[in-house]
């Protein structure tokens, strides 16, 4: 192993794993494109959530505060969860835990087309976000096992679904669940009830695998990098995932109300207008993973957060239009970081893929969560304008990928 620290900013150099490099294998598109289209689906129905906060809003007579607890119990639920999840799968592999997950999320759909009150109303989303809490460290996992070494590949192709799904979720929310009302979330159940179907499909074919996974696990199995460094590592990457999702919390949970405040938009145009943004995030995702392939993990995670500052900085202070082009750039180029997140961090732990997984979703959504609560209560005693001022420093954060190491995928050693 070979550490080289840069001299003056404590940067560490290229860091090449000492395990032998992993043969390529084929990428394996049948269950690589069946969990993105899964995360489609999932991302699709927890989006529905945020859509029509508005319409909870007055139904329910809630503060901006209690509308961020909302996204707090789901984020918590399944931010808490993950790692655990994570954790169990790493030492003993549970394939059908996938399709049993997403029956919480039907279950918490069917209950939020319902619910009576604002607690049954937490009660649903807690639902929905244990499905999550199961569902996206295992498909991590499996988008891993399928990417045949294209792991940067692999991970965008896998977060695309989700993207996808939550640009998709408030375009179907307004023109479903805010026209005709809250009872029609239950028809997203649909949504479950295919992605259940298509989860068993997945489950077999990572049964079958199982024997191939444990096989290729050296006997010796142990952490690739000194204990110093990976924790040095780790807690840079959790700074700078702060600065992304706490930002992107400030756009997903109130931009709807951001545009109807300051430019006097409908909700169901602000509902549009947040699927256009999504839509970048999307476009983002697909970019970052491949490209970090090709010209490293560290720079696109440098590039990604510190290069949108500019453009948060302006936002709070132009026009609609701008706003809106603006709001598409910093969707791109913000979320081009996290598939370079994610596979950066199971490069450094790759005995640990489960693990790894679930904690940096996990931490993705309790970020999202903690950040909606926080700035609903900023919102609440400021105004929704502050809010964006205040964010808007918030991706100077990327100073801090200068303290990333140069880390090599396992099957790069000796390349």
């Amino acid at each position: 192993m070979d550490l080289n620290p840069a001299s003056g900013n404590g940067a560490v150099g290229p860091v090449a794993p000492v395990r032998a490099a992993a043969a390529r294998g084929p990428t394996r598109y049948g269950p690589l494109v069946a969990v993105s289209f899964v995360h489609v689906l999932n991302d699709m129905m927890q989006s529905v959530i945020v859509a029509i906060y508005p319409l909870l809003k007055g139904e329910f007579d809630l503060g901006f505060f209690q509308i961020g607890a909302i996204t707090l119990t789901f984020q918590l639920t399944a931010s808490l969860l993950q790692p655990v999840v994570g954790m169990v799968t790493d030492r003993k592999p549970l394939p059908y835990s996938l399709p049993i997950g997403m029956c919480f999320t039907l279950g918490g759909l069917l209950l939020l087309s319902v619910a009576p009150s604002y607690p049954v109303l937490l009660a649903a989303v807690a639902l929905i976000g244990c499905g999550s809490s199961v569902f996206h460290p295992e498909s991590s996992r499996v988008a891993r096992m399928a990417s045949g070494g294209r792991y940067g590949f692999a991970q965008s192709v896998f977060q695309i679904g989700g993207n996808i799904g939550q640009a998709l979720g408030p375009l179907l929310a307004a023109a479903i669940v805010l026209k005709l009302g809250r009872s029609h979330v239950g028809w997203f159940g649909l949504a479950a009830l295919l992605a259940i179907v298509i989860l068993l499909q997945v489950s077999r074919w990572y049964s079958r695998h199982v024997d191939e996974r444990v096989r290729k696990r050296h006997p010796d199995e142990r952490p690739l990098f000194p204990a110093p460094v990976v924790r040095r590592t780790i807690g840079v990457l959790l700074i700078l995932m702060f600065s992304k999702f706490f930002y992107l919390a400030s756009i997903s949970s109130y931009y709807e109300f951001y545009l109807m405040h300051r430019f006097g938009l409908s909700a169901h145009a602000s509902a549009n207008l947040l699927g256009v943004f999504l839509f970048a995030v999307a476009a983002g995702t697909l970019i970052g993973g491949p490209l970090g392939d090709r010209i490293g993990r560290r720079r696109v995670i440098w590039f990604s957060i510190l290069g949108c500052a500019p453009f948060t900085l302006l936002l709070p202070h132009v026009g609609l239009g701008w706003t809106v082009g603006l709001s598409v750039v910093i969707g791109l180029v913000l979320s081009s970081a996290f598939p370079a997140i994610i596979v950066y961090a199971q490069d450094m732990l790759s005995h640990r893929i489960g693990m790894i997984s679930g904690m940096f979703y996990g931490f993705s959504f309790g970020l999202g969560g903690i950040g909606a609560a926080v700035l609903g209560a900023v919102a609440d005693h400021y105004g929704i304008v502050f809010v964006y001022q205040v964010c808007a420093f918030l991706p100077l954060l990327g100073l801090l990928a200068v303290f990333l190491p140069d880390v090599r995928p396992p099957d790069a050693a000796g390349t």
